[in-house]
């Protein structure tokens, strides 16, 4: 049995009031933990999205293109396109309603609210990696091989380009119009919006985008956007050749050469003249823009256009701009996005640095106990635990007693000035921590090694007192490799280093 369009109708506005409801009845529910948290956005993102698309089939039937509603309203007002009585089109749609249900004699009648109730109860299926843990943390591993393996980067550790890569306006101006570039740029956006579309899915993104490209066009034109500063439309084919290869640098074409062939070959395309020949033609052709504008160059020197001179650097010039502000503005998003996910960035450092620490053994203990702690988090016993002396929590999810809490002493804080003023309670959580990887970093960052000369030290001022007298020490009992070191020739005999060197010179041995 087909539908009529005045029962669709009526059944869209039902599905739209029925799932606002349940948005509300959702988001009233305080999540326990991260992960509900996460499944409780999502899920109100689907049923958003359900809205929107409810409605703009709606909108198509209020719309009525084919006046097919027109004529239902018609139809149900006595009124026919054909002219029929009310009475007969009444009996022909009954008959269309029995024959239907003698054809399906035993449909099952299903329960809309129950359906509906169920979205409630549904964990979402989010993608995220492993290293990603459900968006505690960014992946970027593959980005930064792309960083280090190009022309751009720089060879530092994943730590650090952490730091940089929310960083782009740092990068020198003449590698920012290379292909690879921007290639690099437009992965990295997309894996930041892709990241955030899971981790946020209420937010609106395009809202935030929108309002970025508003700001960065009133600061383009004012020539004011970090890292690409004098770069406005204002400043003409000039600034365009400054951005790939700074001719200011150079006083000569041997200098120039040393650029490489590719970069010549990039910065003469962008400028609309030939790009062929040995290195020694490329350069000597780049060179001649150092002194001669491009309108009085010789046509001999460009590439083949239809336009003349004037038209053929302008359209160089201008290609340049449209390029450098298409990159300048994904730059622009890439930071909006990193100050979004400040909190994000940040703990995926320190969790990188934590890794950096420990052994495989026990980060796959934590592992353990993230898995696990994360099933109690899930669990839906939400009751609320008797702990007015806010005792340490056991094995089992419950206070310790009280007489464990005074025997190990866990009421005594420890404060260690090396793991930047972190406290410890308890004697047995102090003496541990001198082997974990906060105190680890912090003598790290010192530049003294974590021996056990430094156990029990908290102090940065004592531990760099120690470490000055054990130089001064070893100054003294310094181990010699030229007089200490033994060496034994082929008949057995023992010299010392220095010795052992002098007779072999001389070829006695």
């Amino acid at each position: 049995m087909s539908s009529t369009l005045l029962e669709v109708t009526r059944a869209g506005h039902e599905e739209v009031e029925r799932l606002e409801r349940l948005i509300v009845k959702d988001l009233q529910k305080e999540p326990a933990s991260n992960r509900e948290r996460l499944f409780q956005s999502h899920r109100v993102r689907n049923m958003i999205d359900s809205i929107i698309s409810t409605t703009e089939k709606l909108n198509e039937i209020y719309e009525d293109k084919d006046n097919a509603r027109k004529d239902e309203i018609a139809a149900l007002g006595g009124q026919t396109a054909t002219g029929t009585n009310v009475f007969s089109a009444f009996y022909d749609r009954l008959k269309e309603i029995r024959e239907y249900h003698r054809r399906h004699p035993v449909a099952r009648v299903v329960d809309a609210g129950e359906e509906y109730e169920e979205l409630l109860k549904q964990e979402p299926h989010v993608e995220f990696s492993g290293e990603e843990a459900f968006g505690r943390y960014l992946d970027l591993h593959e980005l930064y091989n792309e960083y280090v393996n190009s022309k751009f980067g720089e060879p530092i550790e994943y730590s650090a380009y952490l730091d940089v890569f929310a960083q782009p306006h740092k990068i020198p101006r003449n590698h920012k119009l290379t292909r690879q570039y921007r290639e690099y740029l437009e992965h990295l956006l997309e894996y930041l919006i892709y990241f955030f579309q899971r981790k946020e899915p209420l937010q609106d993104l395009d809202r935030v985008f929108s309002k970025v490209e508003t700001e960065f066009e009133e600061l383009w034109m004012d020539g004011k956007i970090q890292g690409w500063e004098n770069k406005s439309p204002e400043n003409g084919h000039a600034s365009s050749l400054d951005s790939v290869i700074d001719l200011d640098y150079y006083s000569s074409v041997e200098e120039l050469i040393e650029v490489g062939p590719e970069r010549l070959k990039e910065a003469l395309a962008a400028l609309g003249l030939k790009a062929g020949g040995t290195v020694q033609q490329r350069a000597e052709r780049l060179f001649l823009t150092k002194h001669t504008p491009l309108e009085q160059l010789d046509r001999k020197h460009f590439a083949k256009f239809s336009r003349g001179l004037e038209q053929n650097g302008n359209a160089a010039s201008s290609q340049q701009i449209d390029n450098s502000k298409e990159i300048a503005l994904i730059e622009a998003k890439i930071k909006h996005l990193c100050e979004l996910l400040t909190e994000t960035i940040l703990q995926t450092k320190e969790n990188v640095e934590k890794k950096q620490a420990l052994t495989y053994e026990e980060m796959e203990a934590e592992r353990e106990e993230e898995e696990v702690q994360a099933d109690t988090e899930s669990d839906e016993e939400d009751q609320q635990i008797y702990n007015p002396l806010k005792l340490p929590m056991g094995w089992d999810g419950k206070p310790i007693p009280y007489w464990l809490y005074k025997l190990h002493g866990l009421g005594q804080e420890f404060k260690c000035e090396i793991c930047g003023n972190h406290s410890y309670w308890g004697r047995r959580a102090f003496e541990r921590h001198f082997k974990e990887w906060r105190h680890q970093h912090g003598m790290r960052c010192l530049g003294i090694p974590n021996t056990k000369n430094f156990n029990e030290i908290t102090s940065i001022k004592e531990a760099r007192l120690l470490w000055e007298r054990i130089h001064e020490r070893q100054g003294l009992n310094k181990w010699r490799p030229d007089l200490e070191e033994e060496y034994e020739d082929k008949e057995g005999n023992i010299y010392n280093k220095k010795t052992y060197t002098d007779l072999q010179r001389q070829g006695l041995i």
